[in-house]
């Protein structure tokens, strides 16, 4: 489906105050995407560009993983300063879409989790954050593979195009040497379908329809994911890539 720039910005806006306590498989990823970095790429930056900052559950690690002079956080909320100024003092934030902001300088460093999804096209931001690198700069970012969600994409009929780590490796090559590529699923299991939909609601995931679901679409949805078990489950298909730049 088509991503709406500014319902993402209002839904990822609401799901905030809720969102740390609910992104468990966002925040394996965050420390997945360092520990890989670190292998691949070093832990000694000079500058350090972290897209989609959020509520700073990847920035809270780069600070007490990594060594840099500067950092620069992006967010398309702004509201997203309000939880990294506790965690930082001397850094540089920038609001607003992170295909369109323009940093000062080049990074040696990009880093992004559990954003790249949210792309048209990969290939075009790949295009414009190698424009931002130094050469030999790394790209480090976290995104989702097509068996992501996969209980749920018909039952409610909306879903992002997610892209297989082929489709990935492609895009990257483009620009970028790959020096590792990972990928991994993770089930959670919630007692009640409506347990699943508010973890949905309380991370953002629920960014492509302003449309509120009706009694009988939440009915239908419970009837349709419950097992057999009485439980619901929920499969997330992390993929995470570090990258040089060419």
């Amino acid at each position: 489906m088509q991503v709406n720039p500014k319902l993402l910005k209002q839904k990822f806006e609401k799901s905030m105050p809720k969102y740390n306590e609910n992104a468990l498989v966002q925040r394996e990823m965050a420390e997945h995407l360092v520990e890989l970095l670190v292998k691949n790429g070093g832990a000694d930056f000079s500058r350090i560009l972290e897209l989609g900052s959020g509520t700073g559950l990847l920035t809270e690690i780069i600070v007490d993983s990594l060594k840099f002079e500067h950092l620069t956080c992006n967010d398309i909320v702004e509201k997203s300063k309000f939880y990294l100024d506790k965690i930082l003092k001397n850094y540089s934030f920038i609001a607003g879409n992170s295909t369109k902001i323009k940093p000062a300088g080049h990074s040696d460093l990009i880093i992004s989790n559990a954003m790249f999804q949210w792309f048209s096209s990969l290939s075009a931001a790949l295009e414009s954050y190698s424009r931002y690198l130094e050469k030999d700069g790394i790209l480090a970012f976290s995104t989702f593979s097509t068996e992501n969600f996969k209980e749920i994409r018909s039952v409610l009929g909306l879903s992002l195009k997610y892209l297989s780590v082929e489709e990935i490796k492609s895009a990257l090559e483009q620009k970028f040497e790959v020096l590792e590529i990972y990928e991994y699923e993770k089930v959670l299991e919630f007692a009640t379908p409506l347990e699943l939909l508010a973890h949905l609601k309380n991370t953002g995931v629920n960014s492509l329809s302003s449309k509120k679901m009706t009694f009988a679409e939440v009915k239908s949805f419970c009837d349709t994911i419950q097992t057999q078990d009485g439980k619901a489950r929920l499969t997330y298909a992390p993929v995470i890539v570090i990258a040089r730049r060419k």
